[in-house]
């Protein structure tokens, strides 16, 4: 399922301070590859959704692995619909009360609206391909000189822009076999 920007046309030109007809015509694309982008290094959707996922529970527990979570509507072990009485949803994590089986959960994950962070940096990620199309280095023209810095060249992320991501991704921990 093809998921919709992160940010509007709209938007995008109110963040260049531009109208949103001087855009370029490739602006839509930039943003849905800005969006993906984002998505990607976030491991996160961001937008309102209900998603299954198979499941192995550790300790009776499975995480969900969009958040924010706002319900569950179902949770199946072995094919079969395990009752609400028998799981617990905790903010993003299920509580099974029978077995370590794998289980496939639905659920309904995402914002109402995209978190600010997170749509300053679609924008302004879409803003650098749209400013430097041709990801120069470096341009003059006569006696004025344009230097680009290089987290400014191409649809990529700088570091501090994955720092700012890293909060959304979920956290997994490691737990070496003796």
């Amino acid at each position: 399922m093809e998921l919709p920007a992160l940010a509007t046309v709209d938007q995008l030109g109110a963040w260049m301070q531009r109208e949103p007809d001087e855009l370029p015509t490739g602006a839509t694309l930039v943003l849905d590859i800005a969006s993906r982008i984002v998505r990607s290094e976030a491991r996160q959707s961001f937008t309102r959704g209900t998603s299954s996922a198979v499941l192995h529970p550790d300790g009776g527990w499975v995480v969900l692995p969009q958040r924010p979570v706002v319900s569950v509507s179902e949770v199946r072990a072995g094919g079969q619909l395990v009752p609400p009485n028998r799981w617990q949803l905790v903010r993003d994590r299920v509580r099974l009360l029978d077995g370590d089986q794998p289980v496939t959960v639905t659920f309904t994950h995402g914002y109402t609206s995209v978190p600010g962070d997170v749509l300053g940096l679609v924008l302004t990620v879409a803003a650098r391909v749209l400013n430097n199309p041709a990801d120069l280095r470096q341009e003059s023209a006569g006696s004025v000189s344009v230097t680009y810095s290089a987290e400014t060249i191409g649809a990529r992320l700088a570091p501090a822009d994955r720092d700012l991501l890293a909060r959304y991704r979920r956290r997994v921990a490691v737990v070496p076999l003796l």
